[in-house]
């Protein structure tokens, strides 16, 4: 699987990892690839060369490891943003045209969106992960609103929630229709929304 989809599961790096990291590395992978409900703490286990003992030993539940899990690529997402932000000090612009891009690249996850993917597996609003989940899309929006606001455009919060949709609808056709239907015009349909809230801008209602 790419490293370089929105959301891929993780792979263990070593056999020499400690027992901690091959468990998330395993059932991430595991669990993006096969769904949540379908992968037992057994599986986990036994592909991660451990025991079900060890793994209770480090996680309460098998809940707790799949928040853990999405803990996990939320935090690598968080770091890629904050890599563009750093590489384009000073201007706004050019971290939102590279954040789209990033996003336009990220579309391509075989298996869509791993944390849309949990939100519905996982329906009960109290489950650690489901809270992980909003949390993350909550965070995603608001750098978008933050970005569209620096930039200048018009209506951020529409600019972010139009962005945001498009984005969620696109990996759902990558799953339905493939990689040749709409949603291999992402980047251009990002752009032609910042184009339509930019100054000079085609005319909105």
């Amino acid at each position: 699987m790419s490293t370089k989809t929105l959301e891929p599961g993780a792979r263990a790096d070593s056999s020499t990892a400690p027992p901690r990291e091959r468990i998330i590395a395993v059932a991430r992978d595991l669990f993006y690839r096969h769904g949540i409900h379908a992968v037992g703490v057994d599986a986990i286990a036994e592909a991660a060369a451990t025991n079900k003992m060890t793994l209770y030993r480090h996680f309460e539940s098998k809940d707790a490891l799949i928040a853990e899990c999405l803990k996990r690529r939320a935090g690598e997402l968080d770091a890629a943003f904050e890599q563009i932000v750093a590489a384009h000090p000073g201007d706004p612009r050019g971290a939102l045209m590279a954040y789209l891009r990033l996003l336009g690249e990220f579309k391509i996850a075989d298996r869509g969106c791993a944390f849309a993917n949990a939100a519905i597996e996982l329906p009960d609003p109290n489950h650690p992960a489901r809270r992980v989940v909003e949390e993350h899309k909550l965070r995603h929006r608001e750098r978008l609103v933050a970005l569209s606001r620096a930039v200048g455009l018009d209506d951020p919060d529409l600019v972010a929630d139009e962005i945001f949709l498009l984005c969620e609808g696109a990996r759902v056709s990558l799953q339905s229709v493939g990689p040749d239907g709409p949603a291999s015009r992402l980047v251009e349909m990002l752009q032609a929304v910042i184009s339509g809230h930019s100054a000079g801008g085609p005319a909105r209602r």
